[in-house]
């Protein structure tokens, strides 16, 4: 369960559409805004958690190839994503909007983002914890995961508000795009590392 938790804090705190644009709202048009799209993703990601719990995850659990299969094609995503944050240059590139997407924009975000359907899949199809109670297992993950996403969502939204008034250096606005790469890499590593320990 701690590495689920340690990894669910990188995962979900690193850079993807989601963080991004919530960030991006907050930066262009301040916290209600935010709250309100925030909401939305948040409504959006348990939608897509729920699709991929009550489907994909059995499907996984149950039969190992599979399982292999989609760990290594769900790996690779997120080794592209950690890869294009690595070498984003030395801005610190939050999605910018001409207006306020509000909630409902929060909700069609998270159904067409590649990277909540990975990490869904990638979430309940790895870690397992009770692995002869497919339904307490779903639960738990679930508890576990909202309890993570909210608080690091609204520091991404919090830091979206407060970065017109930050002036970094390129050098340091470089390292954080690689810091950021290198914690999505440490959850595929811990993520493979529970899938063949056994």
């Amino acid at each position: 369960m701690t590495n689920f938790l340690f990894a669910m804090l990188l995962l979900l705190g690193s850079p993807g559409p989601g963080v991004l644009t919530l960030a991006g709202v907050g930066s262009a048009f301040g916290y209600r805004a935010g709250w309100a799209y925030g909401a939305g993703l948040f409504v959006g990601s348990n939608m897509v958690m729920a699709v991929a719990a009550g489907g994909l995850a059995a499907l996984f659990l149950a039969n190992e190839s599979l399982r292999l299969v989609f760990t290594l094609l769900s790996t690779a995503y997120l080794l592209y994503l950690a890869a294009k944050i690595a070498f984003a240059g030395s801005k610190l590139a939050f999605i910018g909007a001409d207006k306020a997407p509000g909630f409902w924009g929060g909700i069609t975000l998270q159904a067409i983002n590649p990277k909540a359907y990975a990490v869904g899949t990638f979430v309940f199809s790895n870690f397992p914890m009770f692995p002869n109670q497919l339904w307490l297992e779903i639960a738990v993950k679930f508890v576990l995961l909202n309890a993570v996403w909210i608080p690091i969502h609204v520091l991404w939204l919090a830091a979206g508000v407060a970065v017109n008034s930050l002036d970094l250096r390129p050098a340091v606005q470089r390292g954080i795009n690689i810091a950021m790469a290198l914690a999505m890499l440490v959850v595929v590593g811990l993520a493979l590392a529970s899938n063949f320990s056994g």
